[in-house]
This record gives structure tokens, sequence and C-alpha cells, in this order.
């Protein structure tokens, strides 16, 4: 008997020792299919005097997780949740069901390439919180500095990660995000006299990097694809500086430019999912009245459930899915969403150029990509390509790879470019604002190759 406790009590030392805290452990997600790798869940306080906390989600990679790297996963807003999107929408395991009550394996999920860390950030996201109603008010200085915080703090609950190589991932405005965080966290290695993160990599996809440049391919977007008139296309590029445009409104151009704008946003129209023109556009009524008869809501268009946005809201708000995932500790007087209304998000740090430090980080000897989706008319490719270029050109990089296709499974996959070994730019065909979700197999190739130090493949070779 004295030889099984001191067993059992050895097993739980080696777990707490091996980096995995038993209290995080998630046993079972409710109508979860059976899987062969662990995931965790809680909170790690940034701030203890505030009660300031960010509720984080842990995937194992699928085997051999030991010898695979760490990937950080943020996705934008600002204020937009890393767990509604990135985990259950697009690269994590798992999707939900169109009953909203269950849940369906991922086969291209990014752990199959390395595990996977998904945070809600800033506190007032998702079931991030705060004791204090002022940090509600924060920015993107604010938000590094967490996300630096938040890092140390889940190191130390798993500790193993420490010497693991530190991938960090995102879209939209984490092209705000991520660079920043990646200098916070460059700061602390750059001054500590302990460990180092060992970041490897930063791929952003369809990014906010510099309003001023981002913007004008919208409408450029628009008129290419024939969704406004040639009239209200000249209108808008005779009428916009977009040099005066600040984010995120338009207040300072001239009203001839503001009554362009908006008619091409009328003539868009609400029926167009603009982060993603091609794909149908779900109609929630039906969707939440289906959900509530649990009936099997799921509504296909190219490839995609369209409404997968309102089944994982529904799943998400289930109590046993909460208490199974060691969130929302302290019964928030709210449900949980995808976005924050609780947030005074800074609309000034929108207008921070971005590409200033995605230098920073290059001469670091980081390698960047930046991808994008040629379906997104919200930050399209051309802003993104156009910057990733003067990038280029700044750091005196020649390109090391032509601009020219890329493949995957003998298919065109989209386009890339690579500039002085170290900075590269691809388009994911077919694939939206939100990569992953439009264009899983094609992301999924892409997240490989940057984990491992590869080029993306310029051949039809099947080996690739």
């Amino acid at each position: 008997m004295g030889l099984w406790v001191c067993g059992f009590l050895l097993g739980l030392l080696v777990l707490c020792v091996g980096g995995y805290p038993s209290e995080d452990l998630v046993l079972k997600l409710p109508g979860q299919p059976k899987v062969d790798f662990r995931q965790f869940a809680g909170y790690v306080d940034v701030d203890k005097e505030a009660g300031r906390s960010l509720f984080y989600y842990f995937v194992e990679a699928k085997g051999d997780a030991d010898n695979k790297p760490l990937t950080l996963w943020l996705n934008g807003g600002p204020g937009c949740s890393s767990i509604g999107g990135g985990a259950f929408t697009e690269l994590g395991p798992f999707f939900p069901r169109g009953d909203g009550r269950s849940l369906r394996r991922n086969p291209k999920s990014w752990n199959k390439a390395s595990n996977l860390l998904f945070v809600e950030s800033p506190a007032g996201v998702g079931w991030s919180y705060s004791n204090r109603t002022s940090d509600y008010t924060c920015g993107d200085a604010s938000t590094a500095s967490d996300m630096h915080q938040f890092l140390t703090g889940w190191y130390e609950k798993f500790p193993e990660f420490k010497s693991r190589d530190l991938f960090l991932t995102g879209e939209s405005y984490a092209g705000h995000y991520i660079p920043q965080l990646a200098i916070a966290l460059l700061n602390h290695n750059k001054h500590s006299s302990d460990y180092k993160f060992k970041i490897k990599g930063v791929a952003i996809g369809n990014p906010l990097l510099k309003v001023k440049t981002d913007l004008p391919p919208t409408y450029e977007y628009y008129w290419s694809h024939g969704m406004i008139s040639d009239e209200i296309g000249l209108s808008i590029m005779n009428e916009c500086d977009f040099d005066d445009y600040t984010y995120p409104s338009t207040h300072n151009v001239t009203e001839k430019c503001n009554n362009a704008i908006a008619d091409a946003n009328r003539v868009v129209g609400d029926y167009i999912n603009s982060y993603d023109i091609i794909l149908d556009v779900c109609y929630p009524s039906i969707v939440e009245q289906e959900l509530r008869l649990k009936k099997l809501a799921t509504k296909i268009s190219v490839g995609v459930d369209v409404c997968m946005t309102y089944e994982r809201r529904f799943y998400l708000n289930l109590p046993e899915v909460q208490h199974a995932l060691h969130a929302n500790r302290t019964n928030l007087p709210y449900s949980w969403g995808m976005c924050s209304n609780l947030l005074n998000y800074s609309e000034t740090d929108g207008d921070i150029n971005i590409v200033p430090l995605l230098k920073t980080i290059i001469q670091n000897g980081i390698p960047v990509w930046v991808y994008s989706g040629d379906q997104d008319s919200v930050v399209p490719l051309l802003g993104s390509r156009t910057l990733v270029r003067q990038l280029a050109h700044d750091l005196n990089f020649k390109p090391t790879v032509p601009y020219g296709a890329w493949f995957h499974k003998g298919q065109v996959a989209g386009w890339a470019t690579e500039y002085g070994n170290i900075l590269t730019f691809a388009t994911v065909r077919g694939a939206a604002h939100m990569v992953p979700y439009a264009q899983p197999a094609r992301a999924l190739h892409l997240f490989w190759k940057f984990v491992s130090g590869k080029r993306l493949p310029n051949t039809t070779d099947p080996i690739d």
C-alpha cells in the first residue's frame, strides 16, 4: 500500500515537473470526438493586484508533441477572441457541429505541425477579465505588455517550453499585436539573466500594418471585382487622399470623398461578407431558432459552414462547456461573445505604422511571413504586398525567390515571393480574411513550411 501511494505521488510530481498543470487539464469537452493529444485551459494572472487575468486554451501537437514547437495564435479586432476565432473556427482541432452542442474534428488542424496556444487578449475579451474596470481602457502598448506577462506566467505553468522554439502568429489586427509582442519579447531577451524566448518566426495573415496603405486597396478591390461602378470607383480615386486618413474613421477627409465611400459601401450592401466576398451569408434568425430546437443548422457554401460563428457562440455559452474548459471562473455578468463590447480601445493606435517593427524583427534574424487570402476586401493583398516590397527595399534585400505560383496537391495554392532569405509574402488562392477557415488544406501546408523553415513549393512535385 505504501509503495502504491509513493508511486501515485511520484506520478503527480512528474506531471507537475514535466510542465503539465493537472488543474488545467481538459479531460474532455462536451460532444468531443476521441483524440490522442491533451488539451489544457485556464487562466494566467497578469496583474494580481488589479485582478487582471487572461484565459488560454492549449492543444498539444498530434504526434511527437515533445519534439514540436509552440505556436501562439492571436486574433485581432481589436478585441476579438482567439478561442472563438483561431481555436474553434480556423486552425484548432475541433469545429462546432451544426447542432451547437457537440464538436467535429478539424482534419487540417495546425496541431499536426505544432503545439498550439490560443489566448483571449486583452482583458475584457471572451473570458479574460479584470476586477478593475479602468483596465478596459487599453491599447496596443498595454496589450503587448500583458501578453508578455502572460507568456512569462504561462511558462511557469509549462516550464519545459522555455527551451522550445516559439512561433508568433495571428491575423487582421494581430498585425499590430504580434509584431509589438515580438519586440517586447526581444527586449525581455536583451535584459533577461534567466531564460530567453526562442522566437523562430513571425507569421501574420491579412494584417493591418499601415492603414494609409492598407485602406485604399479595399476600394480598388471593390472596383476590380465588379462590386462598385466605374463612376464610384473613379470618384474615390479622384476625391480621396488616403494620406489624410486616420483609423478608424474618415472624419478628416473631404466631404466628396466621404460621399463616394458611402456610395461604395451602400452598393456593396449588407448581403455580402466583406471578409470573404465569394462566401454566402448566414441568416442568424433561422440558425438560432434551429439551434434552440436542436436541429442541425449547418449551411454549406464553397465547402465551409457559413453559420459556424452562431454555432460556436451557442456551444461556448453552454455551462458544461465552460466548466470543462475551466472558463468563466468569476461568473461574468454577460455571455461569451466573439468580440468585446467592454473595451475602450485606443482609436489612434490603429494609425501606428507597424512596418518599422517588422524591420527590427528581421534585423534580429527572425523570419517574417506575411500571407493574404485573395478573397478579402477588408485588408486586401494589394496593400500587404506593397508594404512587404517596400520593407524589402528599405532593408536592401533582393528577391531570393521571384514572384510566382506555389503549389499544393498539384494545384496552384497561391503566389509567393521571398526577399533576403528571411522575408516572405504569399497569397492563398481562394482564401479570405480568415485563411485557415476558407482554405484549410492550403493554410496548413503554408504553416507547415513556415514552422519547418522551408520555402513554399514552386513545383507540382507530389512530395510537397
